[in-house]
């Protein structure tokens, strides 16, 4: 793994109140049907990440398999224009991405395609490059819904992971929560 990285790794993902990202079947419509969700204002808050200012900033994108199934099934690729490194040991080509076989395999990947900023999407992802301390700067929109149960966003740490807040902000037209991190260097 490059320890000198030249690399920032960014997490932006979206949970419920209660700290999941998907329900026990994968479903995410919790998340992007924001009709279903209450809407409220708020006036005086220092902005976190939005998707629409996040996404144009990043040129490299690392995601697991389970995450890279979901956007293979949609009717346009979503990252045209984008290098994607999809983390898995079963998948053997794709058309959309270079595979990576382990977190170190793809810290070495993205210092041999000269990254600088790197969207980590997917839970298991962002929760193997966390315990890597390979994450810089982590996005979270909170959704107003508790699901109870489901894939959480974090699962048990070796240690605490201190964090730095950038900023924060709630929309009135979807209802979520944004609050952006930096994750100390341990």
């Amino acid at each position: 793994m490059t320890l000198d990285r030249t690399w920032r790794g960014c997490a932006f993902i979206g949970t419920s109140l209660d700290g999941y990202i998907a329900k026990p079947d994968g479903d995410l419509t919790w998340l992007t049907e924001p009709e279903r969700r209450t809407h409220i204002a708020d006036e005086g808050a220092h902005p976190a990440l939005v998707w629409e200012t996040f996404f144009p900033t990043v040129d490299t994108i690392v995601m697991g398999r389970t995450t890279y199934d979901t956007v293979s099934g949609f009717e346009q690729w979503p990252f045209e224009g984008k290098t994607v490194i999809v983390l898995s040991s079963r998948l053997h080509a794709s058309p959309h991405a270079q595979v990576a076989r382990s977190v170190e395999h793809a810290s070495d990947m993205l210092a041999a395609t000269d990254a600088k900023r790197v969207y980590v999407d997917g839970g298991r992802t962002i929760q193997s490059f966390l315990a890597a301390g390979l994450i810089d700067e982590i996005t979270v929109s909170i959704a107003p819904i508790l699901l109870g149960r489901g894939s959480r966003l974090f699962g048990e740490l070796d240690r605490d992971v201190l964090l730095t807040l950038r900023g924060h902000h709630s929309t009135p037209d979807d209802g979520l929560v944004r609050v952006t991190y930096d994750v100390a260097r341990a």
